[in-house]
């Protein structure tokens, strides 16, 4: 069997190696007559899959994206050759909300407004949404959640309000897939009108899809002097971006917000269980047999929680102006061509979750709202 998958999923070699002969790619720039003999096809978002990039391969049985969106992929084409597809909802999800919390920490401190104050509107409200206010529930702070398709679903037990109601708060968080179809689509769901009812004080932060905000109309909100705070992992376009917009922005990134160690890898482990099932055999691996120990492991807290003790944890795990510095330095000047931002992405340093550390504190300040974040209990050395 022939397993083609891109270079820069974690452990894919270690999953994978029981099923055949392993071929790593570039993801932006594979081509059909590297995959013409592809059994089995394992991408990211960068790889568009479709007609044109499978119409030399005849032997493809199974395509999977360790992503949660999967607008790069065409189902239907796929369906119409009987080629399985899965892709691996929630796998980063943690990663994508730990970047949110680490971008408000550096807002809150750059600023100096009291982050547990604020009131947060999150825009979708799935497992990336769902894992981000899990958090904000552990620190306290205000949120909603605006997700029209979830609101739907009698299961869901949540409340929800309405998209104005989700963009009148102080930060708005934005974590939905790139839809152009449907009742709610969202490509420029935040157009050039919305755009323009915000305010000088809110903070925009988009962690999912570029085309999610017209570019190009939030440049010129941006020109006209608007005060509106903006936080970019994503772009319109990517990799040849709206590079104007980046001095406007107070941090930037390059679609990474996702990727931590343990949220690029839960989406191979994800992969690795579908094919398994697909092909009827017995899953033997997992990642904890794979993931290495953190360079920081344990942190022993003497003091009772509050916002200091917040903002100095975050960035000890994932200070996200380290990433937003980089950004700048590769991407923000005009010689600069767009093979820089793939650049970025292919040699991204490992980053750890919250979870990757052990919290030690004493009786006297036992306090459930770091454990609640996602950080591990440890005990006193």
């Amino acid at each position: 069997m022939n397993i083609f998958y891109d270079e820069n999923m974690p452990f894919a070699a270690k999953f994978f190696a029981d099923f055949g002969e392993l071929t790593p790619f570039s993801g932006r720039d594979l081509t059909a007559e590297q995959v013409a003999n592809a059994d089995v096809l394992l991408v990211r978002s960068i790889t568009q899959v479709n007609e044109t990039l499978l119409k030399q391969n005849h032997a493809l049985t199974f395509v999977g994206t360790a992503t949660i969106g999967f607008d790069h992929i065409d189902k239907n084409y796929l369906d119409s050759r009987n080629i399985a597809f899965t892709s691996a909802p929630g796998c980063n999800a943690v990663s994508v909300a730990e970047y949110v919390l680490s971008a408000l920490v550096v807002l809150a401190e750059r600023y100096q407004f009291k982050l547990l104050d604020m009131t947060v509107g999150i825009v979708g409200a799935g497992n990336t949404g769902s894992r981000l206010s899990e958090k904000l529930t552990a620190l306290g702070i205000q949120h909603v959640l605006f997700d029209p398709y979830l609101e739907q679903d009698a299961s869901d037990k949540r409340n929800f309000v309405t998209l104005e109601e989700a963009l009148s708060c102080d930060v708005i968080s934005l974590h939905v897939p790139k839809t152009t179809q449907g009742e709610h689509p969202t490509y420029h769901l935040l157009d050039e009108q919305r755009l323009a009812a915000l305010t000088a004080e809110q903070i925009l932060i988009n962690a999912c899809r570029g085309e999610v905000i017209d570019n190009q109309a939030l440049l010129r909100l941006k020109q006209s002097g608007h005060p509106l705070k903006l936080v970019l992992d994503v772009w319109e376009n990517e990799p040849n971006i709206l590079q104007e917009l980046i001095p406007f922005c107070e941090i930037t990134t390059a679609h990474i917000a996702g990727y931590s160690l343990e949220g690029k890898a839960r989406g191979t482990e994800m992969l690795y269980r579908a094919l398994c099932q697909h092909l009827e055999v017995r899953e033997e691996k997992s990642l904890e047999n794979f993931l290495p120990e953190s360079g920081i492991n344990q942190i022993e807290i003497n003091q009772q929680f509050d916002e200091i003790l917040l903002n100095q944890l975050v960035k000890i795990v994932y200070d996200v102006r380290r990433d937003d510095g980089l950004f700048r330095q590769q991407i923000g000047y005009q010689h600069v061509n767009c093979h820089s931002f793939d650049y970025i992405r292919k040699t991204y340093p490992a980053r750890r979750e919250f979870s990757a550390i052990q919290i030690a504190m004493t009786k006297q300040i036992e306090s459930d709202v770091l454990y609640q974040l996602g950080f591990r209990k440890g005990s006193k050395q």
